[in-house]
């Protein structure tokens, strides 16, 4: 089961994935028969959201939609709960001019949302829901065929699996481990500009985990990599799934002995040393010579508590 909300957006999804009962082919099938089977819709350009974006559409799934079921688990209700391919289905069902989706046989009228804009206004468990779909979807639209000979796969465990029927690999959704941080020295924090970000607007660092490296190793790493600053004492603090299209944020804090940044990799535009009651005018909303990150963010999460800290 996975549950208990932590505050963080696209976390607190309440739902028994039921990793035992997806593997019995018979269960799977029976599921095509079940009246309380609904469909969270996904697709590249969001969730399917009812009209006053307060809730996901749960639908009632069309034939032929639950023989291959990309299914996300059993809801406390009891309700199985299935991904749905809204840029598959939208041959079958295009949506209508006003950008809403026209659902059959007396289905709520719903509309697109992306799936940024859901973490903000759907609630904290929905939020999360839209983001466990869009993922495992994201990762069937780009592994349908074997990696080892190239041959399209079929769909098992109910969507938590891919075989291949040609050599007989099995093949299971990935999420790549990305190390993001606050770095403070002397009451300042380490911001940051991407590359083709827009001017003013800053947030913390961040990078993928590489191969034989602890998560703290790469802090260290990606700091000195992108700004030429040397960190140390990198702590945990907490993670967020960010399906763009499939990654595990791991925030962490750390400490630095100062030194003068400097955009070293290519990656960032500009780096810098930011006060902390400039970071902190931001967050409240007040005057600021820079725009802080989404509040969907694990970067806007980990910047308030820091800002919480000094306090």
């Amino acid at each position: 089961m996975t549950g208990a909300a932590t505050g963080r957006p696209f976390t607190g999804v309440v739902l028994d994935r039921v990793s035992v009962q997806r593997k019995d082919p018979d269960w799977v099938a029976a599921l095509a028969a079940s009246p309380r089977a609904r469909g969270i819709a996904a697709g590249r350009d969001g969730v399917l959201v009812d009209s006053g974006e307060r809730a996901l559409v749960r639908l009632s799934p069309q034939p032929g939609q639950l023989e291959t079921p990309i299914l996300l688990g059993v809801d406390p209700d009891g309700a199985e709960l299935v991904a749905i391919d809204l840029d598959r289905e939208a041959a079958r069902d295009r949506p209508a001019d006003d950008g809403s989706w026209g659902q059959t046989q007396g289905e709520l009228d719903g509309h697109v949302v992306s799936l940024r804009d859901a973490g903000v206004v759907l609630p904290h468990a929905e939020a999360g829901l839209a983001a466990y779909a869009t993922a495992l979807l994201n990762w069937h639209r780009r592994h349908g065929f074997c990696a080892n000979c190239g041959t399209a796969t079929e769909i098992t465990e109910a969507g938590f699996s891919r075989r291949c029927p040609n050599c007989g690999a099995n093949h299971f959704p990935r999420t790549d481990p990305v190390v993001i941080m606050t770095v403070e020295h002397d009451g300042r924090l380490l911001l940051g500009r991407r590359t083709g970000w827009p001017e003013g607007r800053l947030s913390v660092l961040a990078g993928f985990v590489s191969p034989g490296e602890s998560a703290e190793e790469a802090v260290v790493r990606e700091v000195q990599e992108e700004s030429g600053i040397i960190c140390r004492d990198a702590a945990y603090v907490t993670s967020q799934p960010w399906p763009f299209p499939a990654s595990l944020m791991l925030g962490f804090h750390a400490v630095s002995d100062g030194g003068e940044p400097r955009a070293t990799d290519g990656e960032l535009d500009e780096v810098r040393w930011i006060d902390g009651d400039v970071v902190a005018a931001a967050v409240a909303g007040e005057d600021a010579p820079f725009a802080l990150p989404g509040a969907v963010s694990i970067a806007r999460f980990l910047i308030e508590r820091w800002v919480a800290g000094r306090r």
